[in-house]
């Protein structure tokens, strides 16, 4: 039996793990009595998958503020982790607080175009490229209907994805390579009776030969892809691969549809403008409202004009797109405010600023230590990845995967007043943060780091 993960004894971890739950525990007398007085919530939190992080008992914020946390028991926390991604630009930018206040009086949900709308709509263009738009409520609904649409103007049953990808809770996507080189359902997913790899291909990413063999038959109507893969340990592609992917997919006839979700982190117009890729079909949300439940997908002017005319042979309503609160004033507000003064040029170049100091001062601390670690990188979104080398694809981003090395270095730092992502080593920097609290994340690292490395 191995005796340690990622280079770390299992002993260290244990060790370290019981030194920091009691920590945890014994300062928080409040976040321990909020855990005990939430019992008519399911696992005792608003949402399952928050009883994920690494503590004892779910940490309560009490405020959320720039790059800063403060729980209930008083503590505060410098937050990298920015509601994983959610809140890119911080918490509560002052644009989008004041856009918010304002529509607040004017109406929050009427089922029709505020004055905001035309605006975002061009705003949208010019940031990403695409020239026709939609809003949704989340990143999980545009992809949805993004997809939809894509099986619609091709007339094409099939998608395709790559293994170890995340596209929010689209059900079809929730499918691996497994070890015996079969498509199957993950199994994780839940409640799931239908074999998802009837109408979904996996190829691993970054391998253009799978891919060309996939498309080969001409029935997959889009394949759906992070522009690089951000939630595993971080995959980035390897060179020619976008050119390749665009080639391929154009060939077949196939859409191809950017999911930048995360990857806003990237630049402005995320990956997809930083590096000119040319995406049929484009989506993103989480940051892209400030932290607002908004997302968008955009169509090129061909996939729009095709979707125009599936759209006017088919009768009125039920079409199986949309929700009654997308593209809502209260949404429209918040996005606006946020592509006009939250997301510029000015705060992205101070996240990248601080991006590279923290890739630098992660990577030195990992050599230091002499762990077979590396640091990822994709804009203002680092990631240490437990690996000596860059891993290729989503198998390899799996077998880098060491949850209970990953949980105890997550409260560990917790305990030294950082929060980073709680399901792998995933740091954001917001234009909220600080010179300071970036050098408390690299330090708090070490130390962390001392304890643990023989």
């Amino acid at each position: 039996m191995n005796d340690s993960a990622a280079g770390v004894s299992h002993s260290r971890i244990a060790a370290l793990r019981t030194e920091t739950e009691a920590l945890y525990l014994g300062m928080r007398p409040r976040t321990r009595a909020a855990a005990g007085a939430a019992a008519h919530l399911f696992e005792g939190v608003p949402m399952h998958w928050m009883v994920d992080w690494s503590t004892p008992v779910p940490l309560v914020v009490a405020q959320a503020t720039g790059a800063r946390l403060t729980d209930i028991d008083g503590h505060g926390y410098d937050d990298f982790c920015l509601g994983d991604t959610a809140s890119l630009f911080g918490h509560g930018p002052a644009p989008v607080a004041q856009a918010l206040m304002r529509q607040a009086s004017q109406g929050l949900a009427t089922m029709l175009p505020s004055p905001d709308a035309g605006v975002v709509g061009d705003l949208l263009a010019q940031r990403f490229g695409l020239a026709r738009w939609q809003v949704a409520t989340t990143a999980t609904d545009a992809n949805r209907f993004a997809l939809r649409a894509a099986r619609a103007v091709t007339g094409r049953p099939r998608i395709l994805v790559f293994d170890g990808a995340y596209h929010g809770a689209v059900d079809e996507t929730f499918v691996e390579i497994t070890g015996n080189g079969h498509v199957a359902n993950r199994p994780g997913l839940i409640g799931e009776p239908r074999d998802l790899s009837v109408l979904t291909r996996v190829v691993p990413f970054n391998d253009l030969d799978a891919l060309e063999a996939a498309l080969a038959d001409e029935t997959v109507a889009c394949v759906i892809t992070e522009p690089a893969m951000t939630n595993c340990a971080m995959v980035l592609p390897a060179p020619g691969f976008h050119a390749g992917l665009r080639e391929i997919t154009r060939r077949h006839g196939t859409l191809l549809l950017i999911d930048e979700t995360h990857t806003l982190s990237s630049g402005p117009g995320g990956y997809t403008r930083l590096h000119g890729l040319r995406p049929d079909l484009f989506v993103v949300g989480k940051a892209i409202a400030g932290g607002i439940p908004a997302s968008v997908w955009g169509m090129s002017e061909e996939v729009a004009a095709r979707f125009q005319r599936v759209l006017a042979d088919k009768p009125d309503g039920h079409s199986g797109m949309g929700t009654t609160l997308s593209g809502s004033p209260l949404q429209l507000a918040a996005l606006r405010a946020t592509l006009e003064h939250v997301a510029t040029d000015d705060a992205y170049a101070h996240m990248n600023r601080l991006a590279d100091r923290l890739e630098a001062g992660l990577a030195q601390v990992i050599a230091q230590a002499r762990l077979p670690w590396h640091v990822a990188r994709c804009g203002a979104r680092v990631e240490v990845v437990r690996t000596p080398e860059p891993v290729r694809d989503g198998r390899a981003a799996k077998a880098a995967h060491h949850p209970a090395l990953e949980a105890v270095v997550h409260l560990a730092l917790l305990v030294r007043g950082v929060l980073i992502s709680p399901f792998h080593d995933m740091m954001l920097a917001s234009p909220a943060t600080s010179d300071e609290q970036v050098e408390t994340l690299i330090g708090a690292t070490a130390e962390v780091v001392a304890r643990l490395a023989d």
